[in-house]
């Protein structure tokens, strides 16, 4: 996230009355190299990212980056998470329609790419038959559709940068459809792709608030637009990225254990997120599965019914669709706004408390039904016989199922990198964008998630184990 208060201009310039205590949200995918990404120093940067800093010190405004994803950029605007976006969004008559968009700030095409040792695929007649790999609901998108009944391929649509160009890397498909300044960027930098078409005129670059919604933030972008047009420095920020060789490569070592070193921070930052997230959601969803769990076994069949609706509802739906509605269903629904890690522990919470209600229950009538009857027999109270009976001896049994699901919920953190939670997930997302090392910065993630699940394996086992010798007090 990023912060910026601008500095008053000379009066040379134009300049909008904005509302100066308000912090704008301006949501952006920081994996479209050149655009925006992330340096090594964790600065957003890129040409979109340039240019609000420019724009904001131009017209005296303050606003945040909100790191989402473009998908998700899109929707949090349209649920109006979030008062505008920057992310290389294309201009056309569909968006116009749901969103006002800025005067054009950049007139992108679309270009074709294949593996760099590929000789076979020179032309779109070379695509007969054969996969293409696309980046949903973007402009390279848009074309390939419009040409596969043509040149009889089939698109492949993919949710970031990275992975479509892996999937031509590893022959899956065979060439790829982008926006020709974020594919020159990648070739130039080693992205293990070249360009084999000329570009295709494809639309302009906006930056978009809701209809009828922060018109005074668009009217400032256009003003500022036009004034650092004027001053030059909208030239310098595109040579900057696109002319030069300035575009910054971060890891000089790309080796592994290079790698390490030079986003160690970005890495720690992502993992300590995650354990965050996991720590949090799972004390949350620990009270509520021991609640409905409860439920669940209850005589009232009115509260049993309650805890079989929410459990089913949470097993049955996957994890993605949950958070998406919690983050951006539900505020839309009540007009409101929610943060994302706000949103990101809601679901988890949900999520993990449906699996240990049934956990709970699961223990609690593992225990033989003779067990309550003898302590009723004894005349202990039936909230006493499970207290002091029933509970202890299936603890014994729900043990190992908890640790279990720790593990489960901490490899589902994962997922919430979608709605732009920095979690490890996401971090690594960020670092191949920036240093297009995909196969390496996997391999690193998917090492530190083994060794905390690891850990967390070897508690279990020692529970297990203690509970085995009875040394468990009750």
């Amino acid at each position: 996230m990023s912060t910026y208060l601008g500095e008053t201009q000379s009066s040379a310039s134009k300049q909008v009355t904005l509302d100066r205590d308000k912090t704008y949200t301006i949501a952006t995918d920081t994996t479209f190299a050149p655009f925006e990404f992330v340096n090594k120093k964790g600065e957003f940067v890129g040409i979109d990212m340039d240019l609000v800093k420019a724009i904001a010190k131009d017209q005296n405004f303050m606003y945040e980056i909100k790191s989402v994803g473009f998908n998700s950029a899109v929707q949090a605007l349209e649920s109006n998470q979030v008062d505008a976006v920057i992310a290389g969004m294309s201009i056309t008559p569909e968006r116009k329609a749901k969103f006002a968009f800025s005067d054009p700030y950049f007139d992108s095409g679309v270009v074709m790419a294949v593996a760099e040792d590929d000789d076979q695929v020179t032309s779109y007649d070379d695509l007969k038959g054969k996969r293409v790999a696309v980046k949903t609901g973007t402009e390279g998108a848009t074309f390939a559709n419009s040409i596969k009944q043509k040149y009889d391929f089939t698109p492949v649509a993919f949710d970031d940068s990275d992975s479509m160009y892996n999937d031509v890397k590893t022959g899956n498909s065979v060439a790829v459809f982008d926006d020709y300044p974020v594919l020159a960027y990648g070739v130039k930098n080693g992205n293990g792709l070249k360009l084999v078409t000329d570009k295709e005129k494809g639309n302009s670059y906006g930056f978009a608030v809701g209809k009828n919604k922060n018109a005074d933030l668009l009217t400032a972008f256009n003003t500022g637009l036009a004034n650092i047009k004027t001053s030059g420095e909208y030239q310098k920020i595109q040579d900057t990225y696109l002319k030069t060789d300035k575009a910054e490569t971060v890891a000089k070592d790309k080796t592994f254990f290079g790698l390490i070193k030079a986003n160690y921070p970005d890495l720690m930052k992502g993992l300590g997120m995650t354990i965050l997230l996991t720590a949090i959601s799972l004390a949350i969803a620990s009270v509520v599965g021991i609640l409905f769990g409860f439920m669940r076994v209850s005589a009232n069949p009115f509260v049993r019914w309650i805890s079989i609706i929410y459990i089913d509802i949470f097993r049955g739906t996957p994890l993605i669709v949950q958070a998406f509605f919690i983050y951006f269903g539900v505020p839309t629904a009540f007009d409101f706004r929610l943060s994302a890690f706000a949103a990101g522990i809601i679901t988890l919470s949900l999520n993990a408390g449906a699996y240990m209600a049934e956990i709970v229950r699961g223990g609690i009538q593992s225990v033989d039904s003779g067990q309550m009857e003898a302590a009723r027999s004894l005349g202990l109270p039936y909230k006493t016989a499970m207290r002091r009976v029933i509970i202890p001896q299936a603890i014994r049994v729900m043990i190992p199922s908890f640790v279990n699901q720790f593990v489960m919920t901490l490899k589902d953190t994962s997922i919430l990198s979608i709605i732009g939670i920095y979690e490890l997930t996401q971090s690594g997302k960020i670092i191949i964008a920036r240093d297009l090392e995909s196969l390496k910065i996997w391999l690193i993630v998917g090492i530190m998630y083994f060794i905390v699940i690891m850990c967390l394996t070897k508690v279990s086992d020692f529970l297990e184990r203690r509970m085995a010798n009875g040394k468990v007090k009750r």
